[in-house]
């Protein structure tokens, strides 16, 4: 049975049984700076080196004009891909809509976003997958990534462990929209990319 068979009834199942509940309308707390932050108590010698160490040294070569958090990479971890990979985020976002990752389907993998946080501590951290087959969204995953204060080096937040779909059904193409945001409703980062699955990885 080829690909295009699947029907639009049976995607709107699909998508109906991933369906998630809406979340809490959650408030978070109100946002300081990093000098605030290393400003307060700052004549208490044990509570400032816990701070430093919590909070490290910052990034005070940071370029100005370069944005608090920067999105770097993601990459599709899965032990039995024969290649890496690998989206290089800081480059051409449009070009990932014409070429598409290929997935063994039933293979276990893991997400990976590599960042910079440059200036400030940012909370509540959150990528956002939007997953459509055919048009249709079948799909929604919200991953916490957490708070993050600045620092020279990446950091690296990897998603819990994925199965890709198996089955004639669930092979083919999937337009997939990723989100980079957090507790501001800052998008620090959008972009678009395509997982094909396929029967092996060379089919």
């Amino acid at each position: 049975m080829a690909d295009d068979e699947v029907t639009p009834e049976q995607l709107t199942a699909i998508a109906a049984e991933n369906e998630e509940p809406e979340l809490v309308n959650y408030k978070p707390p109100a946002q300081k700076s990093l000098k605030e932050i290393q400003e307060l108590d700052k004549d208490d010698e044990s509570l400032r080196k816990y701070k430093q160490a919590l909070l490290g040294q910052g990034n005070s070569e940071a370029d100005p004009e370069v944005p608090n958090v920067q999105v770097t990479r993601m990459s599709l971890i899965c032990e039995t891909a024969p290649d890496p990979l690998v989206l290089d985020l800081q480059g051409d976002l449009e070009a990932f809509k014409k070429q598409a990752f290929v997935l063994k389907e039933g293979v276990e993998y893991k997400i990976k976003i590599s960042f910079k946080v440059n200036k400030e501590i940012v909370s509540g951290l959150k990528y956002v997958q939007q997953t459509f087959r055919k048009g249709i969204k079948i799909d929604k995953s919200d991953y916490m990534v957490g708070s993050y204060g600045p620092r020279l080096a990446e950091y690296d937040f990897l998603t819990v462990v994925e199965e890709a779909p198996t089955g004639v059904f669930a092979r083919g193409n999937y337009a997939i929209k990723s989100k980079f945001t957090d507790d501001d409703k800052h998008d620090h980062l959008s972009w678009e990319w395509n997982l094909n699955i396929k029967k092996d990885w060379k089919d």
